[in-house]
């Protein structure tokens, strides 16, 4: 029996080693797995923190986008003040105030050839849905159908936008002409600009 109990002990020893083993492995695998999830906890931490920041940044760059603009139109402004004030002090000297309403102008117009802002051409031309807004149509038989005859407003266009369109008036063909039109043409020719 002594060498049973030592083949025993033996096995036994063998068997606490190979438990031993699976044991220090899944202590390495839980450390592993530790190390693993904070640096996830710190690099979600870091994304949370830069997109907080991005998002004020873009609040305060859409706060201030127009900063700009607004402290030129100040000058504006005072110059503005600075007629009403010469007009109030010299009420029948209309050249001086002409005077410093055409300077403010000149002004005006130099702040929109630094900011690319140009009228968009209306009168006489065809009419364009995209640059145009047709407040009216109106018979005419010495303009061709959906000519702009009329400008209402000027429309601009800030680069390659339209920043405000143009709001006109569109000529369509005489009722008289229609009615000489061909049954093919009469049938499709019936939309107007303006919808009336």
């Amino acid at each position: 029996m002594p060498d049973e109990d030592k083949d025993l002990k033996k096995d036994q020893a063998e068997a606490e080693a190979e438990t031993e083993k699976p044991g220090t492995e899944i202590e390495k695998l839980r450390q592993e797995l530790g190390e693993a999830k904070d640096k996830y906890i710190r690099l979600f931490a870091e994304f949370d923190n830069v997109r907080k920041r991005n998002e004020r940044e873009r609040q305060e760059l859409i706060k201030y986008a127009h900063e700009e603009v607004i402290v030129e139109l100040l000058g504006f402004y005072e110059d503005f003040e600075r007629c009403v004030a010469a007009a109030r002090q010299k009420p029948n000297d209309g050249a001086a105030l002409l005077k410093g309403v055409e300077m403010t102008l000149k002004r005006m117009q130099e702040l929109f050839r630094k900011y690319d802002v140009r009228p968009i051409e209306a009168l006489g031309k065809r009419f364009d849905h995209n640059l145009h807004e047709a407040l009216m149509t109106a018979e005419s038989a010495e303009h061709e159908e959906d000519t702009v005859i009329e400008v209402f407003q000027n429309g601009y266009m800030l680069g390659d936008r339209v920043a405000r369109p143009a709001k006109v008036k569109v000529s369509k063909k005489p009722a008289a002409a229609v009615e000489e039109l061909p049954p093919e043409e009469k049938a499709g020719g019936g939309d107007e600009p303006a919808g009336n």
